[in-house]
């Protein structure tokens, strides 16, 4: 078990910023960052519990799980040279400029999400066990999996937060019995999973997180005024426009600065959401898209990277999952010139056309990832430092080779400084190992207690 002391300074610190600050009005609550201006001048004395899930400095520790769905082309994935002078090429190479925040893990597998005796259905066995590590239960009816990473961490430190963990996706949620090969649809279209028996189902409608991040009221009440103030055309700042006032005279120069750009990025995303519902893309002829999704994927993945650094910056939850697409995913990407669908792609028989496009897509999604990192960067944490330095990101695919439904070797990046933690800059190559090792050693920064063994881990990582 690795820990990090505190000083009692750092402690109370800690205990400090557990109490949130909050812009309220009618219908809507927006939590703030925290800002030096409102910590109390004399700190209160800090409980163990306080320290889970902070930073040596005192800061949140935030964790996010990022996948990617049907792996990816291995030879344009991996860097070439040493472990720190080492380049990233092809698909990878969209993260130059983040490269000091980076790792790139090679040699970590999951076993579990082999055919053995089970036949078909490596993608709902890319989806479930990549967060649980276990081998899951063959059945369209009878769901056992475990109990995913992300959620370990969230039982321990969920209640420090007002949400324990957010599950996000920029995929439809399939409800049907039968999926892939006899998997129920609940292990192809979930990476989170509270038990084994019952996953998180993420949230694809940005106005729904927009509304659990921001709106207020009763049970019933939440919805009756999300419907006003889309029908008197107002922003949820409108409604705490005079607490934002009051509040502005407490502050320091820096800290209004602060306040400012924060609430104009809210805005900007509840316009973008509010186009999207506007302007979205028409009903699909085989599967009903929920209303507010964005016209384009390039949109709706942006917007929903965004709302969970906005959940990261304010406090509201310290862990979080994002499903860009479930394994087996077929979406076309016409926005970047491809027609044909993911899935049907990547089983490309080394067609050198076919694989070119995989590439393409696979460089795409990295491309939007690296935006978020950059963005997590841009943002200043309570310390002094970045969201991203005080964050650990991990972002994989449950799939290696999408040719050959591969599960060794998958192609994994983790982002972030783990608040001081974490070695950025590096490609490691772990020789052959569970992915679930790691798992141990993100749970143990995270504070998480007597956990010594989790899905298939033989020890802990180590050198991360």
């Amino acid at each position: 078990m690795h820990t990090r002391r505190h000083s009692p300074l750092l402690r109370d610190q800690v205990a400090s910023m557990s109490r949130r600050h909050f812009l309220k009005g009618l219908g809507a609550c927006i939590a703030l960052p925290t800002m030096t201006s409102l910590l109390p001048s004399r700190l209160l004395a800090a409980t163990a519990a306080a320290q889970l899930a902070t930073t040596a400095t005192g800061a949140p520790l935030r964790t996010a799980f990022v996948f990617f769905p049907n792996g990816a082309i291995p030879d344009r994935w991996w860097p070439t040279g040493g472990q720190t002078d080492f380049a990233l090429q092809g698909t990878l190479a969209p993260l130059e400029s983040m490269r000091s925040h980076v790792q790139v893990l090679g040699g970590l597998e999951h076993a579990n999400a082999t055919a053995g005796n089970d036949g078909g259905g490596d993608h709902a066995r890319g989806n479930s066990v990549f967060l649980t590590g276990v081998r899951i239960n063959k059945s369209a009816t009878d769901v056992r999996a475990g109990i995913s990473i992300d959620q370990v961490i969230a039982k321990q430190v969920g209640h420090l937060t007002r949400f324990p963990s957010l599950e996000l996706t920029a995929d439809l949620n399939r409800r049907s019995a039968d999926c892939d090969s006899g998997y129920s649809c609940a292990y192809q279209y979930n990476i989170s999973w509270q038990s084994a028996t019952t996953p998180m189902t993420p949230e694809n409608n940005p106005r729904l997180v927009f509304e659990r991040l921001f709106g207020a009221g009763a049970h019933g009440e939440r919805a009756e005024n999300t419907v006003r103030r889309m029908q008197e055309r107002r922003s949820v700042l409108d409604f705490v426009m005079a607490d934002a006032k009051n509040m502005q005279g407490r502050l320091a120069l820096d800290d209004r600065e602060k306040l400012d750009q924060y609430l104009t990025g809210i805005r900007d995303i509840e316009a973008r959401i509010e186009k999207a519902e506007r302007f979205g893309p028409g009903p699909d002829p085989v599967v009903a898209t929920p209303t507010g999704i964005p016209a384009t994927h390039v949109e709706y993945v942006q917007l929903m990277y965004d709302m969970m650094i906005l959940a990261f910056q304010t406090d509201s939850t310290r862990v979080a999952t994002f499903v860009l697409g479930h394994d087996g995913d077929n979406r076309s990407f016409s926005e970047i010139g491809i027609t044909e669908g993911h899935h049907d792609l990547s089983h490309h028989q080394n067609n050198t056309e076919r694989v070119e496009k995989v590439a393409q897509i696979d460089r795409w999604y990295v491309e939007q990832f690296g935006k978020f990192l950059a963005k997590m960067e841009a943002v200043k944490d309570v310390d002094g430092h970045s969201l991203l330095h005080n964050s650990r990101i991990l972002y994989g695919s449950g799939n290696a080779d999408g040719n050959r439904h591969t599960h060794d070797n998958l192609p994994l990046i983790l982002a972030g400084g783990g608040g001081g933690q974490l070695r950025g800059g590096r490609y490691v190559n772990h020789g052959s190992q569970p992915l679930s090792n790691l798992f141990l050693d993100l749970a143990d920064q995270a504070g998480v207690s007597g956990l010594e063994r989790f899905g298939d881990s033989t020890a802990r990582l180590g050198n991360v």
